[in-house]
């Protein structure tokens, strides 16, 4: 018989503390999160347009929250649908937060700066994303420390406790169970997973949640699920502010040219006519066979008789539906959000659920079913050829790079003592650490965590001919 879902070591935190009585340590950490200054941050953060360009487009605080909402609802699915799950149902407070703290991890610009410090940490432990998230809740938030008296540092030892997050939280948004290398060379890809100074947190997690005899990768069934939720949010509201935006059209997505579909099924892994078919089935309402008969039966009922000027009178008739169907997709926000929900639940009719194993219930898998999965991906992989690649985009992202990486040089500059920079925090810690690493990971931490804005002004102050006054604080 399956063991329950969760077991007192899930509970289990970095620093023990005194649990509330009225609600859950799951509750507790959700809480921790939403009152937290970094999650707040993530309103100055681009998801796909940068945010100072409409307040209509979705930022990386909305994005969360819908993910979040998504994550839950595939929850009370498989709740309610899977006999393990009525007996001991995923937490929807531990799933909700997993989806919440996802993107904590994403610097300015989105990927285009976390190339930049990847670039720039290649000798020191790289940077990626989700390790940052881990480090964040971790590390470097500012609620706990290991130190009573809260000192951070201490003889070169790194005190703090971020969050203190229990072990089956911070398993919840490790996506990846490796450790990223400490050197790569600098034309290497972006390495997945968690930073050497993370490892020791890490193997904790591990041991509370799987136990020390398992050398199975850990990721929990609420790490899954947020990444599921993840995908379909980005491969439906990601178009929809395309729309919106007149970056893309219904009709203009059926008349992609080969060069486009070639990399969207190779991104996407798949074929250029598995792209086409799910292009034409996510749109293919715009050409209706039904409603192209009934214009032709119209046309015979008019006495129009001549095959040609049936052909003719019917092309024209369904060019102009589809021209308006597609029109109002991206101008209708009425039609615009029906058409994302319909694509939403679509999707979520497609989640499967695998054989819960006896041992290790936490490990249960959670998935898309193949067609389904494919049809997200194409739709995710299209987004991105089609807008972040484009031309107006492309000046954003060299823009972002160029800011990351020259504020990242600029503080790392040891003839003009550039960490000086640093606002105190951020300086005493430079200063209270030896290693060479791991003073460079402060000033990575630094840079992460900007706001675009912010990131554009702090840049300001050090290139502009007009910077801001000195009495604004850092």
């Amino acid at each position: 018989m399956a063991r329950d879902l969760y077991v007192p070591s899930d509970y289990q935190r970095l620093r023990p503390i005194a649990e509330a009585d009225h609600r859950n340590a799951f509750r507790r950490d959700n809480g921790r999160l939403i009152h937290s200054a970094v999650f707040r941050r993530l309103q100055g953060k681009t998801q796909l347009f940068p945010n100072y360009e409409s307040d209509f487009f979705r930022n990386r605080l909305t994005h969360s929250i819908e993910v979040a909402q998504i994550a839950k609802g595939i929850a009370e699915w498989i709740n309610a649908s899977t006999e393990y799950f009525k007996r001991y149902p995923i937490d929807r407070d531990l799933v909700e937060t997993a989806a919440l703290a996802h993107d904590l991890g994403h610097p300015p610009f989105g990927h285009n700066g976390e190339k930049a410090l990847d670039y720039m940490m290649k000798d020191y432990g790289g940077f990626e994303g989700n390790a940052q998230t881990l480090r964040i809740l971790t590390r470097l938030e500012k609620k706990n420390t290991l130190d009573k008296d809260f000192i951070p540092v201490k003889d070169g030892r790194d005190l703090r406790n971020g969050l203190n997050f229990c072990y089956r939280t911070l398993a919840a948004v490790l996506k990846y169970d490796a450790e990223i290398p400490h050197n790569r060379n600098s034309g290497d890809d972006l390495s997945k997973g968690y930073y050497y100074t993370e490892k020791d947190i890490v193997e904790k997690v591990r041991l509370n949640v799987l136990g020390d005899d398992s050398g199975k990768q850990l990721k929990t069934i609420e790490c899954q699920i947020m990444d599921i939720a993840d995908d379909i949010a980005y491969s439906t509201y990601d178009l929809e502010d395309a729309f919106k935006g007149g970056f893309l059209s219904p009709l203009g997505i059926l008349s992609s040219n080969e060069k486009l579909i070639d990399d969207v099924a190779k991104r996407a892994k798949v074929s250029g006519e598995d792209v086409r078919m799910i292009l034409a089935k996510t749109y293919g309402q715009i050409f209706d066979d039904d409603r192209i008969n009934d214009l032709v039966n119209s046309a015979n009922e008019r006495g129009i008789s001549e095959k040609f000027d049936v052909i003719k009178l019917t092309v024209k008739s369904a060019g102009a539906e589809a021209f308006d169907f597609s029109n109002r997709i991206c101008a209708n926000g009425y039609f615009r959000t029906a058409h994302t929900s319909s694509l939403v639940s679509e999707v979520m009719a497609g989640i499967d659920v695998g054989e819960v194993d006896d041992r290790f219930p936490s490990l249960t898998q959670v998935r898309l079913k193949p067609e389904i999965q494919k049809e997200v991906e194409v739709r995710k992989r299209y987004t991105y050829c089609a807008v972040i690649e484009s031309s107006k985009l492309k000046v954003t992202e060299f823009r972002g790079y160029d800011i990351v990486k020259e504020i990242f040089e600029a503080l790392i500059d040891d003839r003009r003592k550039g960490y000086n920079l640093l606002p105190d925090d951020y300086h005493q810690l430079y200063e209270q650490f030896r290693d060479e690493s791991l003073k460079k990971r402060v000033i990575c931490d630094f840079v992460a965590g900007m706001t675009d804005r912010y990131a554009v002004e702090f840049y300001a102050r050090l290139k502009s001919e007009n910077p801001q006054t000195i009495f604004k604080p850092f």
